[in-house]
């Protein structure tokens, strides 16, 4: 089967939660296609046990431009600071808002603190990190993009996790109503992955890779595998391209056709 390939050279891209996992993938992804990345995140090293060099380094040390800022997506401020050194690259043209949290607790159990904090990150992130790029390109009145990751969760409610199902949904509206306000001139879109094979559980020691052979994590996935980062990748990629330009306001599932039952 035939290949795609995309040119973001001269181009500056933020990646929230670029230190790993699908974030780290994307970032990569972006760097090699010649894209100024700046990747913002609470922590340098990666989570995954199975990494160890820092994105922006890998980038680097493969010939492109990155930097690393230390970032809290749920402080506003954090997330102008990212978007100002951007402008030091020319100014952020692809925002990712990539940076989420998932909190398995059950309805009853869950406590006040947990559900602020998932709303934190996974909501307020992601409009913060929508809405200062979007300033950032109206101000330089530049066109943009601004892609955010979603999940099947933004549709399909599971077992033991309503308040990231809520927060990933909200995601979804966010997505669609900033393409409305902020078309036509900025695109907004998001990826929404499926089972993907990365650690993402805050606190979490075990890496989800380690799982990606178990049964009951692939069974209801008809191309019969846990995703990985690396497949949604160029999913960001895509939709940040010219070869998206009359797309926006949607959602592209990524879950290897979970969703078609």
């Amino acid at each position: 089967m035939g290949s795609l390939s995309f040119d973001y050279s001269g181009e500056t891209v933020i990646v929230t939660g670029g230190s790993s996992g699908i974030g780290r993938a994307t970032a990569l992804a972006f760097g090699r296609s010649g894209a100024n990345v700046v990747v913002a995140d609470v922590r340098e090293k990666p989570k995954d046990p199975h990494a160890s060099v820092p994105t922006h380094r890998v980038i680097r040390e493969g010939g492109g431009e990155a930097e690393y800022v230390e970032c809290d997506v749920a402080d506003p401020d954090d997330v102008a600071a990212v978007v100002e050194a951007a402008r030091e690259l020319g100014g952020v043209d692809v925002m990712v808002n990539n940076a989420g949290l998932f909190v398995g607790e059950s309805l009853v159990d869950l406590s006040p603190e947990n559900l602020d904090r998932i709303v934190d990150v996974n909501v307020k992130g992601t409009f913060y990190g929508t809405q200062a790029a979007a300033r950032d390109m109206r101000e330089r009145d530049e066109g943009g993009v601004v892609l955010n990751t979603a999940s099947i969760s933004s549709r399909f409610a599971q077992h033991g996790q309503v308040q990231y199902d809520a927060t990933k949904a909200a995601i979804a509206m966010i997505t669609r109503g900033a393409a409305l306000e902020l078309a036509p001139d900025i695109r907004v879109n998001a990826v929404a992955p499926g089972q993907i094979a990365t650690e993402f559980s805050e606190g979490g020691t075990e890496s989800t890779q380690d799982r990606a052979g178990d049964e009951g994590f692939v069974k209801p996935v008809p191309l019969d595998r846990a995703g990985f980062p690396e497949d949604l990748a160029p999913a960001f990629c895509y939709l940040a391209s010219e070869e998206a330009s009359y797309v926006t306001g949607e959602l592209l599932y990524v879950d290897g056709g979970w969703g078609a039952f």
